[in-house]
């Protein structure tokens, strides 16, 4: 079973309606005791020009945005392939874009 942290993009099968695509993790590693669950931030090359989406720049990624109101959780089962990580002010962009949209 794949290990997902905190802060690293996996390419993930996200069903035949929502594709695969990038996501980026958000949750902590489960433990043995917990589900083998992550909450992800997909990215999408379609952006709205929402507040939530945050464009992040790196060579495994198209041209496009990580839309955190469609923050989601899946199985680590679904996690395909890691792709790397953004930089820690692009990582810091999306955390806080999460932030807001929670409310936190």
């Amino acid at each position: 079973m794949p290990t997902a942290n905190r802060g690293d993009v996996w390419l993930v099968d996200l069903g035949m309606a929502a594709k695969i695509r990038p996501c980026l993790v958000q949750s902590v590693p489960a433990a043995e005791q917990d589900r083998a669950l992550c909450a992800l931030v997909p990215h999408t090359t379609s952006p709205r020009g929402s507040q939530f989406e945050v464009a992040v720049q790196a060579h495994f990624l198209k041209t496009g945005v990580f839309d955190v109101q469609n923050l989601i959780t899946v199985p680590h089962s679904k996690l395909m392939r890691r792709l790397g990580s953004p930089s820690p002010d692009d990582l810091a962009a999306v955390e806080d874009a999460v932030w807001r949209w929670l409310g936190l």
